[in-house]
């Protein structure tokens, strides 16, 4: 099968330079893989992984195109991560209109809910409880991002927090549309006696 986006080039698989626990940041110095930069960056592909999950479970559709454009905006925000000085290298690809993006996809998919009137578990069909788990991580990844802004002084765009935060709901969001497009109903929590 083809590449089907352009720009693709051959990359080797292993290196070898990371075998002491160490590695190289894009356009800057190497560090150590525990670093607050590769845990931030590290976690958003973790939460680009969980989606590529949620896609295997999804038929085609808006969700499912949806969430590929989700892991594409994943793949250029880790990116921008990786690099201490992204508008040097060329690496700040996640901005306001991807924030707007977000948004809107959070009021169009939320307009076909039932309003929420309780708290819910995470759950439901096998998609939607990938969804769910997609939404955890990335508040994890948002948690690592705020630590890496506290960490450094090099520049950490606050559009990147602010993605993160967005992209959370939305996940919560989409979580209960594929749920519900199953027609499997949300699963309330119910206060212990």
């Amino acid at each position: 099968m083809a590449p089907r986006c352009p720009g693709t080039f051959t990359m080797k698989i292993y290196t070898k330079t990371g075998d002491h626990g160490e590695t190289g940041l894009f356009g800057g110095p190497r560090v150590r893989k525990d670093a607050p930069r590769i845990e931030a960056y590290g976690t958003v592909d973790e939460l680009n992984t969980v989606l590529g999950v949620v896609r295997a479970q999804l038929e085609p559709g808006e969700v499912d195109t949806l969430v590929e454009t989700l892991q594409n905006d994943l793949f250029a925000l880790g990116a921008q991560l990786a690099t201490p000085d992204p508008a040097a290298h060329g690496t700040v690809m996640i901005g306001d209109g991807h924030i707007a993006a977000l948004e809107g996809a959070i009021d169009r998919f939320e307009a076909q809910l039932p309003p929420l009137k309780q708290f819910i578990l995470p759950g439901g069909v096998p998609a939607a409880a990938q969804l769910h788990l997609a939404r955890a991580v990335c508040r994890r990844a948002e948690r690592r991002v705020v630590a890496l802004v506290h960490a450094t002084s090099d520049p950490v765009a606050e559009n990147v927090v602010i993605y993160l935060n967005r992209l959370s709901d939305l996940l919560f969001v989409l979580a209960r549309a594929v749920n519900q497009q199953a027609q499997r109903d949300d699963i309330p929590w119910c206060k212990p006696d």
